[in-house]
């Protein structure tokens, strides 16, 4: 009985060491990862579009076998048109990013004053 015990004690612990939280993510990852998502947004459209016109040539050689016309009329198939990727400019600030410039409207002292 107190083998058994044991046994579901360790087995609780190293439960709870599996559930472990994870480091948080990136900013590079969380990029690559909304990369992945967008990739796989545009693959599905492609397959819906591959899959529409695969089910209108199956219905046209039906309709062409059996003599007769479409009894309702369906929508258009929609290329999706070739993958773009959707780049995320992310831009690090650095100090000299963090400068006042001319253009934003800082004063800069009268020259030969530094």
């Amino acid at each position: 009985m107190k083998q058994k015990l044991c046994a579901a004690l360790a087995l609780l612990a190293l439960a709870g060491l599996a559930q472990a939280k994870l480091p948080p993510l990136t900013e590079e990852q969380k990029a690559a990862a909304a990369a992945v998502k967008d990739k796989q947004a545009w693959t599905d459209k492609t397959m819906a579009y591959q899959l529409c016109l695969a089910q209108d040539r199956i219905a046209a050689g039906y309709h062409k076998k059996n003599g007769g016309k479409p009894s309702m009329e369906t929508p258009a198939c929609v290329n999706p048109g070739p993958y773009v990727a959707q780049v995320a400019a992310a831009k690090e600030v650095g100090i000299a990013d963090s400068k006042p410039s001319p253009e934003a409207g800082a004063r800069q002292p009268p020259p030969g004053k530094n």
